[in-house]
């Protein structure tokens, strides 16, 4: 069961409405906010990317082949394909010792709707690294190595590097591994179903690795969640809302394909998930700032900038103001 989230309205009239769920978990596990049934098993989608990281950087993937901050965050990024989203790559992969062609993703065109017009005016070709999910890729291979296993079906779920994914996903989520339901990503590699609920509490423990029993991992989410913060613009990209939630060193964040977002408060010690369920994006920022009003969050510029990106408005072809868009949801205090 899901709960109108976003109402979208023309003149007087409310054309269209996007439906969802919500959750807020604290730092003892248990649900503080909910919207809708947060019970419902959900594709984490690349919401996913930094648990997907933490392996290669418990094992110490940033030192073993001497990678940047901006380098380690592209293994959690969901990139555009900007100009230094591709330098960073390229580095990357010339340190861990692999060539794109080792990538699964087919070539595409960046996601940066500036470089691909740029690509199509100077006739340039489709490549595996504009892929969005290319840093991720990188770092999965890059765990293969640390692992002394071969990278040739790296993406397949029965590989050990996506075996030792897939328990750190269960450690996080507080969930057990048998109950993960996979299907298959965009990008190729596998993807993990679960609760709502559950996926909250995964970025809960992104804010609070206090949390974590093992030393390693707990050390390994403060490095990657250190370096998304250090380098928010490789995480998602200019005007992105992963990157501006970032620039809050007190926010971890990433957001999925179909409508899958999640966020951590570090001082708060909270995480949020939410599924648009109609698989929209547009709605996150207005969602986003809504959640972060409701809860009373401290720092006003955050929410203002969540604000700065919604689309609140709704335009038409003459570029008149002709509808709005409006959060209706109120979060439920458990």
């Amino acid at each position: 069961m899901s709960d109108v989230l976003v109402e979208e309205s023309r003149g007087e009239i409310v054309e269209n409405v996007h439906r969802g769920r919500i959750c807020g978990v604290n730092d003892k596990g248990e649900v503080v906010y909910l919207v809708g049934d947060i019970e419902q098993p959900t594709f984490f989608r690349s919401s996913a990317k930094p648990l997907q990281a933490l392996p290669a950087v418990a094992r110490g993937v940033q030192e073993q082949f001497g990678l940047t901050d901006a380098e380690l965050a592209l293994m959690a990024a969901s990139h555009r394909g900007e100009s230094f989203h591709i330098e960073a790559l390229e580095s990357l992969s010339r340190k861990i010792g692999l060539v794109e062609d080792n990538l699964v993703c087919l070539p595409t065109y960046p996601l940066s709707p500036e470089e691909r017009d740029s690509l199509f005016k100077d006739d340039n070709p489709k490549r595996r690294i504009y892929h969005n999910c290319s840093g991720k890729h990188f770092g999965i291979m890059a765990l293969c190595k640390m692992l002394g296993v071969g990278t040739d079906d790296y993406w397949e779920k029965e590989h050990p590097a996506q075996q030792e994914i897939l328990q750190t996903v269960s450690v996080l989520a507080d969930y057990p591994i048998e109950h993960i339901q996979l299907g298959v990503d965009g990008c190729g590699v596998p993807v993990f179903a679960l609760p709502l609920k559950n996926i909250a509490t995964a970025y809960m423990k992104l804010a609070c690795p206090d949390l974590i029993e093992d030393a390693s991992l707990r050390a390994a989410v403060q490095r990657l969640t250190e370096a998304m913060n250090a380098e928010p613009q490789m995480i998602g990209g200019s005007n992105q809302i992963c990157s501006t939630l970032l620039r809050d060193s007190n926010i971890v964040a990433k957001g999925g394909a179909m409508g899958v977002y999640c966020f951590g408060l570090k001082e708060e010690r909270l995480g949020f998930a939410l599924k648009v369920s109609d698989g929209s994006q547009d709605e996150w920022p207005l969602i986003v700032a809504t959640i972060l009003q409701q809860i009373g969050y401290r720092k006003q510029e955050t929410i203002d900038s969540m604000l700065q990106l919604a689309v609140q408005k709704v335009m038409n072809d003459n570029n008149r103001i002709v509808g709005e868009n409006k959060a209706v949801f109120r979060l439920q205090q458990v």
